[in-house]
């Protein structure tokens, strides 16, 4: 399949589905079907809540074969997601993406990681060196300083 039809089939799904996953906001931009946006309301229970975490989404030429290339445009503190490229460590996004995966699952699996960060592979240092030393109180602040500062309240 074609990445613009199976794109554009995936758009379709999602605009019969807003209701039914009111966390993620997802969609093309400019009416080009490779570049998209997602806003991600902050997981409830995480130092993420009241906050909306904006992706920028690069849909290759060859999807659904290779993985997309997914951004965080709003300044998080985690240790999976790079401080200043917004670069995301997930497995799915690399090593281990399958066909089977959509845009709106990557956004969910997304929101899964930000609930249960995984200090062991970090690209942020800072956030993953305090969660391997047991000081979850201190990660837990700091992340919800930068979501007040940096993630734009909707």
């Amino acid at each position: 399949m074609a990445p613009s039809r199976r794109l554009y089939k995936e758009w379709e799904e999602l605009e019969r589905a807003k209701k039914q996953d009111p966390d993620i906001s997802l969609y093309p931009t400019e009416d080009n079907l490779l570049h998209w946006q997602a806003k991600l309301k902050g997981p409830v229970d995480s130092p993420y809540e009241g906050g909306t975490f904006v992706l920028e989404i690069r849909v290759p030429n060859n999807y659904p074969l290779s993985a997309p290339t997914v951004r965080l445009k709003t300044k998080i503190f985690h240790p999976n997601i790079h401080a200043k490229t917004g670069e995301i460590c997930l497995d799915i996004l690399k090593t281990t993406w399958s066909p089977a995966w959509t845009l709106q699952s990557v956004c969910r699996a997304i929101l899964v990681l930000l609930s249960h960060p995984e200090p062991d592979s970090p690209l942020n240092c800072d956030a993953g060196n305090l969660l391997r030393a047991g000081d979850l109180r201190g990660y837990r602040s700091v992340a919800k300083m930068y979501t007040v500062l940096f993630a734009k309240q909707e």
